[in-house]
């Protein structure tokens, strides 16, 4: 799917900024600016490099100062906005702008047309950027670029002392940038000239608006130029690469374009929607170095790689596209370090302990090796991780850390303290938001999907029938229960939770994974129901609200400082990815008919337009709880985008 917009789509300055593109390099690093090519937040760049995937990245190449230059006049055709209030206004000079593998831009201005591409290469800290300039009027001109760097971890600022250094050209155009012990090596085949240090401070409209920092800086210290006379069409290249190398800016481009081609070949979607979806699923899997295997971002600009997130976006993001492989080497990344029978919801960095507060992900492991069992038929690769999942469920049975185990009633209950263990687990100092300590819905129902799994696992690898009639007698107990105490006969849906609290009757979202698992406990006729009331109380074309609109404790918009957004986070909200649970529901619910398929694929059109809104290509994390009209929290969300693909998978598969 290519996207396309013009200049319509940038008739102010603020329109300019509000969507972006994002490239990954499959090491944490990534490029993603604005379609004008402004940097709005502190977290844009054309270069953030990763040099210990996947989490610790720096921004490198900030942003880029763009300047036509002629005999008596120079046009800035690079936009940004500045802490002063001033501005650089070139969209004024951008006709359009496509992303479909790469970001293009086009300028016009005085006869003059400029396309110019970037690609970051897979597997490598390398920007590439290609400019292609047709002079069509009678003077000479140049093309000025200024790269301005920051050399700062990602989300931070400059030092007001910190100085980058240049260190000498060689006869092919390497220059060499320094700060501590970072390198950045420049290539080019234009001119690059020395220049007194430039220093700016830049407005970031995108953070301003959800109290994160608004301003920052970066600095230049040259500049690259080339001629092109009357008549003329040239190209320039620069490469900007942490480990030097002979490669060329089209090569890069071209590499991106076939890494993306590849991923949407072997999906096997058939739908434009389902096979640009999985070229986005490919930019969050990412190589992890201190565990040596493959892991997925949870989302970008902000997050790193969680267990619980993994989980939950694994099964679209890699076995619904047909990702085997790599959906197996993530799981063998977290299946070595269970402990406990939990899974690490954050891995170790610089020698830390894994954090292993979930309750979630070690019950969606068993079922992402199901998933993927179902896909292959790989039952080596089950027997090797069934010990892992084997303790998993003695954890859970019998106890194990942040109040995790089966109660009396077989139901698993979990929470204590200030340990927030669900994916509601805001914690504003002593304030939980949204406390579920308890018995949890969702969790209850991966607990019997994930008992219904070992029955079948044990019986395909032991044939122990003891233990398999041990499985399918407590997978009995836990639906009893589950059916006795879950149910609302006054919302005539599932409950929250089970903690003698007012919460347990509040309208969320997470029943509706009560329907959507492999294995369920509910009649056709209750699950029926939970699909309406959820459709009625919590449906947008986006996602599903957190929180039914007519509860108290429902906030309507997700804005302002931490703490507000953080109040508002869980408490009716919504989220995109509980939308991918609920048309598989439906879908169920209808018997997978085609008149259903044919209802959910005209519903999921309209996610054309949040594919086209913020991040471009990408399904973001959130939006407001009232209306939901633009993207916020994560402009690119791993688990938004696997959940829908399953949707995808469903109906095309």
């Amino acid at each position: 799917m290519k996207w396309i917009y013009g200049k319509h789509d940038w008739n102010t300055l603020e329109r300019g900024e509000e969507n972006c593109y994002l490239m990954t390099n499959g090491l944490g690093g990534f490029s993603s600016m604005t379609m004008t090519g402004a940097a709005a937040r502190n977290d844009h760049a054309l270069l953030m490099a990763c040099v210990q995937a996947p989490n610790h990245r720096y921004n490198l190449v900030h942003r880029l100062k763009e300047q036509v230059v002629f005999e008596d006049r120079r046009h800035v055709i690079s936009t940004q906005e500045f802490a002063d209030g001033h501005r650089e206004e070139g969209y004024r000079w951008l006709s359009s702008f496509t992303y479909e593998e790469t970001p293009v831009w086009k300028y016009q201005i005085e006869g003059v047309s400029i396309r110019k591409e970037a690609g970051l290469k897979p597997g490598a800290n390398t920007a590439a950027l290609r400019y292609e300039i047709e002079n069509r009027g009678k003077e000479h001109c140049m093309l000025c670029v200024t790269p301005f760097y920051q050399f700062v971890p990602k989300g931070s600022d400059m030092d007001a002392g910190q100085v980058i250094e240049k260190e000498g050209e060689e006869l092919n155009h390497k220059a060499r940038l320094k700060s501590g012990s970072l390198t950045l090596f420049v290539r080019t085949n234009g001119e690059i000239e020395d220049i007194s240090e430039i220093k700016e401070t830049y407005y970031y409209r995108y953070d301003a608006c959800d109290g994160r920092r608004e301003n920052g800086t970066a600095k230049a210290v040259h500049e690259i130029t080339l001629f092109v006379g009357p008549g003329e069409q040239k190209t320039l290249e620069i490469m900007f690469e942490m480990e030097p190398s002979k490669e060329t800016a089209s090569g890069v481009i071209d590499a991106v374009k076939t890494f993306r081609r590849e991923w949407e070949k072997r999906s096997g979607f058939t739908s434009e929607m389902g096979k640009t979806l999985a070229k986005s699923a490919s930019q969050f899997i990412s190589k992890r170095e201190s565990t040596g295997g493959l892991t997925i971002l949870a989302g970008y600009p902000f997050f790193e790689d969680w267990g619980r997130d993994t989980m939950i976006a694994l099964p679209g993001l890699c076995i619904s596209t047909g990702q085997f492989e790599t959906a197996k080497q993530i799981l063998r990344t977290f299946a070595v370090n269970e402990r406990n029978g939990l899974m690490p919801n954050l891995f170790p960095e610089g020698g830390n302990e894994p954090l292993y507060n979930t309750v979630d992900a070690a019950l969606l492991f068993i079922n992402c090796v199901y998933l993927y069992y179902e896909a292959t038929k790989d039952l080596e690769f089950v027997k090797e991780v069934f010990p892992v999942m084997e303790r998993i469920i003695n954890g859970y049975q019998n106890g194990t850390e942040f109040g995790i185990r089966m109660d009396e009633d077989g139901l698993i209950r979990a929470g204590e303290g200030l340990a927030q263990v669900t994916w509601m687990d805001v914690r504003i100092s002593d304030i939980l938001p949204t406390p579920r300590h308890g018995k949890p819905v969702e969790i209850n129902a991966y607990w019997y999907n994930a008992l219904r799994i070992m029955e079948q696992f044990t019986r395909l690898i032991t044939g122990d029938e003891k233990t398999v009639t041990g499985y399918s007698a407590l997978a009995e107990k836990v639906k009893d229960s589950f059916r006795e105490k879950f149910w609302s006969d006054k919302n005539q849906c599932l409950k929250d939770v089970l903690s003698g609290t007012s919460a347990d009757e509040q309208i969320r979202c997470n029943q509706i994974w009560a329907v959507s698992m492999p294995f369920t406990m509910l009649n056709r006729e209750k699950e029926k129901q939970i699909v309406e009331t959820v459709f009625k109380k919590l449906y947008t074309p986006y996602g599903l609200r957190t929180l039914d609109e007519d509860d108290k404790e429902f906030h309507p918009f997700y804005e302002g400082p931490m703490e507000d957004r953080d109040m508002a986070y869980h408490q009716g909200t919504v989220w995109t990815f509980p939308l991918g649970g609920y048309y598989l529901a439906y879908l169920k619910v209808h018997n997978d008919s085609e008149e259903a398929k044919q209802t959910v694929r005209e519903e999921l059109e309209v996610m054309e337009s949040a594919l086209r809104e913020g991040c471009i290509g990408q399904l973001p994390e959130i939006y407001d709880g009232q209306n939901p009209t633009a993207s916020k929290g994560c402009f690119a969300q791993a688990w938004s985008v696997g959940e829908i693909l399953r949707v995808y998978e469903k109906i095309e598969k």
